[in-house]
């Protein structure tokens, strides 16, 4: 019993503590989850490769037999009789159907056996469709991902702004002080600070302007992910890393262009319309079927009611005014003309991967340059502050301070969060996202 009661304990314990431990941050790749869980276009996107798929199957079964019945039910007003009249003599039968009515009924197999290739062209078309929508659909998955990523460092940016903002507050805040007791003393004149309240009013002006940033960049964030815009996101500062950051240039090229779904997608629609076009040609051709059927005819002069038959069916288009010709020739133009969007997307995706692989680089740099003016920024407001404490820096020269520091930090901040973006979009960029 005492056991029971020591879990029992154990258990509400742990329950308390975990109610009560702060929420964990968000990670990115949990934000991708629940973006492609919500996002519509991502959905769309999804139900194109269903629709895609039901196609390929549709194309794959022209290939089976099919089978078809029908049947009806007759009256007539008078029934008709046989009235057979020749030179020797006249003969005229009793009712062709008992009671004014009959009955038939039929069920009829059609296997194609030739088909000038428009079931295998067909086939291969929805194939290439069906290739076209899976490389689109994780296209989209991608794109999305960019987007997600880029509203989710856009809420970094804006909270570590909105942290500056309020340094620099509290930093104006405290030599509005110094000023203040200066002034009381008659040591230093009522312009210093005055100048020292309006540099503070500015600098709370900015704080509610990147706290108003902020509130905008969570509600963006929050929109993508399906989540009440409300909501006060807590997001993990850490971003993913990819094997592609380390590899060279030409690697990253070639693999842009054998990964990049766009391409894969882009290229199966020009295989897709060039079968198409083929299947359009086919239509001129024979076309040759194995029928085979059973009848029943309700009668009452046939020696028999029920008839089976099988035989060859043939059909053959022998002019259609020139509708097949063209329609196929305008089916290997758009095919054509989806290959030169291949070729000119090969292009601008090399340029991409070239100018993410160069911005990388860059925002690398700018990293280890606004990590030593930072340190400097910060050392040269505290003796800035001190000399005029002492009398030996005027108080323009402590503003000047305050916003050099407020300007190195920033752009230390945005320069680190640049390069985790660019980081994102340089795998975006090869295929890897």
């Amino acid at each position: 019993m005492k056991a029971l009661h020591g879990g029992l304990a154990g258990a509400v314990l742990g329950v308390a503590v975990a109610l009560s431990a702060p929420a964990r941050a968000q990670t990115l790749e949990q934000a991708w989850r629940l973006a492609a869980e919500h996002d519509r276009t991502l959905a769309a996107a999804a139900d194109d490769v269903q629709a895609a798929r039901s196609s390929a199957r549709a194309a794959r079964a022209g290939r089976w037999p099919s089978i078809r019945s029908q049947a009806s039910y007759t009256r007539f007003g008078q029934t008709p009789e046989l009235d057979v009249v020749t030179p020797a003599s006249a003969l005229r039968s009793g009712p062709i159907f008992k009671n004014d009515q009959y009955v038939s009924a039929s069920v009829q197999v059609r296997l194609p056996l030739y088909s000038g290739g428009a079931i295998r062209n067909g086939i291969d078309a929805a194939r290439a469709g069906l290739k076209g929508a899976s490389a689109t659909e994780r296209a989209v998955s991608a794109d999305v991902k960019l987007e997600v990523a880029e509203a989710y460092v856009a809420v970094l940016r804006a909270q570590r702004a909105l942290g500056v903002t309020r340094e620099s507050v509290t930093s104006l805040a405290a030599h509005v002080r110094d000023v203040q007791a200066k002034y009381q003393r008659q040591a230093v004149a009522k312009s210093d600070l005055l100048a020292a309240r309006v540099a503070l009013a500015n600098a709370r002006e900015q704080e509610v302007a990147a706290d108003n940033a902020l509130a905008i960049a969570r509600a963006s964030y929050d929109r993508l992910l399906g989540a009440p815009l409300d909501r006060v996101p807590h997001l993990d500062p850490r971003l993913p890393v990819f094997s592609v950051d380390s590899l060279p240039l030409a690697a990253l090229l070639a693999r842009a262009l054998h990964s990049r779904q766009e391409l894969q997608a882009l290229g199966a629609r020009a295989a897709a319309l060039a079968a198409r076009a083929r299947v359009a040609d086919a239509s001129r051709l024979p076309h040759i079927a194995a029928i085979g059927g059973y009848t029943h005819f309700d009668n009452q002069i046939l020696n028999h009611e029920n008839f089976s038959m099988v035989g060859l069916g043939f059909t053959w288009k022998l002019f259609d005014g020139g509708a097949a010709a063209s329609e196929a020739d305008a089916l290997r133009a758009r095919s054509r003309a989806e290959r030169q969007r291949l070729a000119d997307l090969r292009s601008r995706i090399e340029l991409a991967v070239r100018a993410a692989w160069l911005q990388l680089a860059a925002a690398r740099a700018q990293i280890e340059a606004s990590r030593a003016a930072t340190a400097q920024a910060a050392e040269n407001l505290r003796i800035s502050r001190e000399l005029y404490r002492v009398g030996l820096a005027s108080n323009t020269q402590v503003l000047e301070a305050v916003t050099l520091r407020a300007e190195a930090e920033r752009n230390y901040e945005d320069a680190r969060l640049d390069e985790g973006l660019d980081r994102l979009r340089l795998a975006y960029a090869v295929g890897a996202l």
